[in-house]
């Protein structure tokens, strides 16, 4: 089951802490006062500068996050400029956007300005989820995955572990995820935050590592299996063991907004694991 080729996967967080939503497990909604960095817009300049160091890093795929519910007038101009001035670049990335519940309008606005993919987790069951979030619904969330489909751009379709879901609804939320077909599944685990009302992660080492090969197992369409937040915490010294999981692609550097691995300590490791980093972008 062992993955050669590796798929790397950056984040930039161009617009931080800012959301009003209230989802237990994240830092960026206001209710929780988390010590993060808050900000309305990332300048430009700067979005690009991180595309050219994450490209420099051998990530293929780009991601431009925004906090919130989903795109608003001013939010999408935004995203669409940022993904302009990415695109001029011609620095060959997988250009992803992912910012919350979208329509099919605001989705063909965002494919127009240059984004080849749009990032939309499921994040758990949907039995669930009234548990963990009550100012939207799953089915919003559902939806927007159908629309990303319905414009033609690529989808990219996860969850997250470790909220104190039933293994029964880890199971709900793949078959949910397996029928979206996506083409890309990130796989978080949860990052406790002493702010966040879910204080702990009880899932282990061992289990983290089998719901790498459920998922891989129940979503076979899927051409990349990607682990993102969490990973270093889960899985600590062992943490290249998720390629012999069913993993093939992880999220070099920062998360959100939690601070990850040097991209070069990540690089060297696989480089002398015998792995090798695709530089495909399909």
């Amino acid at each position: 089951m062992r993955s050669e080729q590796i798929f790397l996967c950056a984040i930039c967080n161009i617009e931080s802490g800012t959301c009003n939503e209230d989802c237990k497990f994240c830092t960026q909604s206001v209710k929780y006062k988390a010590d993060i960095q808050r900000y309305k817009q990332k300048q430009i300049e700067q979005i690009v500068e991180e595309a050219k160091r994450a490209r420099a890093n051998n990530a293929n795929g780009f991601c431009l996050v925004t906090a919130g519910k989903g795109l608003t007038d001013k939010r999408l101009a935004f995203v669409c400029e940022a993904a302009r001035a990415v695109k001029k670049e011609n620095l060959g990335l997988i250009l992803i956007a992912c910012n919350g519940t979208a329509s099919v309008e605001q989705l063909e606005t965002l494919k127009e300005a240059g984004v080849d993919a749009y990032n939309h987790n499921l994040e758990t069951a949907r039995d669930f989820y009234p548990e963990i979030v009550t100012t939207h619904t799953w089915d919003e969330r559902y939806q927007t995955c159908k629309n990303v489909k319905q414009v033609g751009l690529r989808l990219v379709c996860g969850g997250i572990f470790g909220l104190g879901e039933t293994q029964e609804q880890r199971v709900s939320m793949l078959e949910s995820i397996a029928s979206l077909d996506p083409m890309n599944v990130p796989i978080n685990f949860f990052h406790p935050n002493k702010a966040l009302p879910i204080v702990e992660n009880s899932i282990t080492r061992e289990e983290a590592f089998e719901l790498i090969t459920l998922t891989r197992k129940m979503v076979p369409n899927a051409k990349k299996i990607m682990v993102a937040g969490g990973r270093e915490l889960m899985f600590g010294d062992e943490e290249y063991k998720i390629f012999e999981k069913g993993a093939n692609a992880f999220v070099i550097g920062d998360y959100l907004t939690t601070a990850g691995k040097s991209p070069q300590d990540d690089i060297r490791e696989l480089e002398k694991l015998g792995f090798s980093i695709t530089r495909e972008i399909n």
